[in-house]
């Protein structure tokens, strides 16, 4: 479902633009639809068709996202595995300081090797309302300021119903420009429409690693953009809108973290405005790759501060959980995997 669907059923039962505003705005904040306000009572500005026909477009929109499960982290993230209207499931990460990761995918086309969403593949988009609802969902659990486009799936590859969200987000949803995060692999496209964008927000370039035959194994379905001119596409983009952009690294013990690629990441990024998240590995058990040592962490951290590149590090939330983007997901889907194997051989369908 689209933003415009919901506006359109909205007017089909009288909505005018004032009431479409002031029931989008309940949506944004988590409140029910019909949503009143201190100074007025919904029954003296909402039409009586409007009051009549609000009921079960509020269900279709209530149903537009629910929460299947929650997991909290020790870090005071709380994952949620979220259920839309088809049965699909997504992940949404409540985040500290009032953020909130959200998907804009079903799945994932791009197939990092390093990414438990990548390996299921692309399932289907997720609407520009279905991304909404994420937030309105969030926002009654507590609040959300900042909302990053980080979760499941690459958002260039569902871009109109990303920057659609993004849009309603950074005006009726009430927060920052720089607080809503565009991260990608590195689509051209995204370079084309996001300075043209009235809401333009930051923008977080996946890049992992400085050397082109690495970053196509480490993510062999991103387009073939060298690092050095991924990081001058962002760089431009960075000084446009005036905040700094964020470099993502995610460090794999023994093939991105060595000395040399951490030369050739202050040779891209010093003096660039910007920021490198180093992002060490979510291991699971039986994984091809694994997480660098706290010490070779800290050590990675110092070094390149050292060097002139201001980096942080960012430890995947809900660790503690099994909680990785994507890993809720894939255990809610054996577990229904499961349970159908179990119904066909009892003889139910």
């Amino acid at each position: 479902m689209r933003i415009l669907d919901l506006h359109q059923a909205l007017a089909d039962i009288g909505a005018r633009s004032c009431h479409i505003g002031r029931i989008q705005r309940a949506w944004l904040k988590g409140l029910p639809l019909d949503a009143g306000t201190k100074h007025q009572k919904s029954e003296d500005y909402f039409p009586l068709s409007v009051r009549q026909g609000l009921p079960p477009i509020a269900a279709r929109v209530d149903g537009l996202a629910r929460v299947h499960t929650s997991h909290p982290g020790a870090d005071g993230s709380l994952r949620l595995l979220v259920e839309l209207s088809d049965g699909q499931m997504v992940e949404s990460v409540l985040l500290p300081r009032d953020g909130l990761c959200v998907s804009s995918q079903v799945g994932c086309a791009v197939g990092c090797t390093f990414c438990m969403t990548g390996k299921t593949g692309l399932l289907r988009q997720v609407g520009s309302a279905e991304i909404v609802a994420q937030v309105a969902l969030a926002r009654r659990i507590r609040p959300v300021k900042k909302v990053v486009f980080m979760g499941m799936g690459e958002p260039a590859h569902n871009l109109d119903n990303v920057l659609e969200a993004i849009e309603l987000l950074g005006t009726d949803g009430n927060i920052g420009h720089k607080n809503l995060v565009f991260s990608t692999v590195g689509d051209p496209r995204v370079f084309e429409r996001l300075p043209q964008m009235a809401v333009k927000p930051a923008l977080a370039l996946s890049l992992h690693t400085s050397r082109a035959d690495l970053r196509e194994q480490l993510l062999p379905r991103a387009p073939k953009i060298a690092p050095a001119e991924l990081v001058a596409l962002g760089e431009a983009y960075a000084r446009r809108v005036g905040y700094p952009i964020q470099y993502q690294w995610t460090l794999l013990a023994g093939v991105n973290d060595s000395l040399e690629e951490l030369d050739a990441a202050i040779g891209l990024l010093k003096g660039k405005y910007g920021v490198l998240n180093i992002i060490p590995y979510n291991s699971v058990e039986g994984d091809h790759y694994q997480r660098p040592t706290p010490e070779r962490v800290e050590f990675i951290k110092r070094y390149l501060h050292g060097k002139g590149v201001l980096t942080k590090v960012r430890d995947s939330a809900g660790q503690d959980v099994d909680g990785g983007c994507g890993q809720l997901r894939a255990r809610a889907a054996d577990k229904i995997d499961i349970s159908r194997i179990q119904r066909r051989a009892q003889g139910k369908t």
